[in-house]
């Protein structure tokens, strides 16, 4: 345990020493967060629609203030003589309302009216959120026409758990969070240990009388520790900027840290070990800590819509898994009976890396 803690004191000041590293640890995800954070959004506002109403009756105008009235859509005009194609081709709009002759007429005599609503499909994501948007309008506006004369069979009543406010930064922050914690402290601890196999200082481990065990667990724990610390202003983001805050027992979200700091920096060391290039690590880390859980654990696309021949590689990603818990924790608050399994494939996770790492030094130490 002595030459455990000894290896991880020189690491800790090594790292101490490097004012880069220290940035890299401390600043940089700060600022990660509040750039990713603040600017994904998973909802639209102020889209842009014409109208062209051939009607121009009171009804007509009265459905087109229904459509301004709305914060998701920005209605500007539009002349009934161009077409609306022309302003999807200059980005005047994304959508557009045609309301036809005899619009008020027919409603008047509670006849059916059908109004054309055009979308630009070019942004599949956009169209969708714009063609629901307008659905949810003309919905409100018949059930307030047709009155007591039309009843509706069912009415839903929606209530939104977790997060009632829709707001994006509670579902990408804790997401940020967990990018941030996947990327630094292994970058660091893969070149700290390749750094070792370029200069040739490794030989000096392979001669003395440090074991592999002692050597590998000496350097995941100073980087398991820089991951904790660097966990430190992160959450302080999270609750001051984002307005997250602890929902129910949090002791399986500090457990899952501990353990996830563990994997990533076990990560970092096996990457390290098997590479013994400082630049080839740095790219097998930015694919194992950036690219596979930004796109494959759920951080921002929900893990039914990967397509499902790729589907099952994000079971592998231990990104995933940590994003769970850390969701559960400032969002649902279902603690232990809900995360347990999680944090238990975060250490499994964590156990495998070291093994890994493990297995390089043993094969290259020389036996005294």
């Amino acid at each position: 345990m002595r030459r455990i803690l000894a290896q991880t004191r020189k690491e800790l000041i090594q790292i101490l020493r490097d004012r880069l590293a220290l940035a890299l640890v401390l600043v940089l995800p700060v600022c990660i967060l509040l750039l990713l954070g603040s600017s994904i959004a998973l909802t639209v506002s102020h889209l842009p629609i014409i109208v062209q109403d051939f009607d121009d009756s009171s009804i007509s105008r009265e459905l087109v203030d229904v459509f301004r009235a709305s914060t998701s859509l920005y209605v500007t005009s539009w002349p009934t003589d161009r077409q609306p194609q022309d302003a999807f081709m200059t980005n005047k709009a994304r959508a557009a309302l045609i309301i036809p002759e005899h619009f008020g007429r027919d409603v008047l005599r509670k006849q059916s009216s059908p109004v054309q609503f055009l979308v630009d499909g070019s942004d599949s994501n956009t169209a969708s959120l714009v063609a629901g948007y307008a659905t949810a309008i003309v919905n409100a506006y018949n059930a307030i026409h047709s009155g007591a004369t039309s009843p509706q069979p069912v009415q839903a009543q929606i209530r939104l758990w977790y997060n009632p406010g829709l707001s994006s930064k509670k579902y990408s922050g804790p997401g940020v969070f967990v990018l941030a914690m996947s990327m630094f402290a292994p970058l660091l601890a893969s070149l700290a240990m390749a750094k070792e196999g370029e200069k040739k200082t490794i030989l000096q481990v392979y001669v003395s009388s440090i074991s592999a065990h002692e050597f590998l667990l000496g350097k995941i724990l100073a980087f398991t520790l820089v991951g904790l610390a660097e966990c430190v202003p992160l959450l302080v983001l999270l609750h001051f900027y984002f307005g997250l805050s602890f929902v129910g027992d949090p002791s399986s979200f500090f457990v899952a840290t501990v353990l996830y700091s563990f994997c990533v920096a076990a990560f970092g060391i096996m990457v390290g070990a098997a590479i013994p290039s400082r630049v080839a690590a740095m790219q097998m880390v930015a694919l194992g800590g950036f690219l596979l859980v930004f796109l494959l654990s759920g951080l921002i696309f929900p893990i039914d819509n990967i397509p499902i021949q790729i589907r099952w590689i994000s079971n592998l990603v231990w990104g995933k898994h940590y994003i769970y818990v850390v969701r559960d924790a400032f969002l649902q608050g279902g603690g232990w009976p809900s995360t347990w399994l999680e944090v238990l494939i975060i250490g499994f996770t964590g156990l495998v890396f070291y093994t890994l790492a493990w297995r390089t030094m043993r094969r290259m130490q020389v036996k005294a």
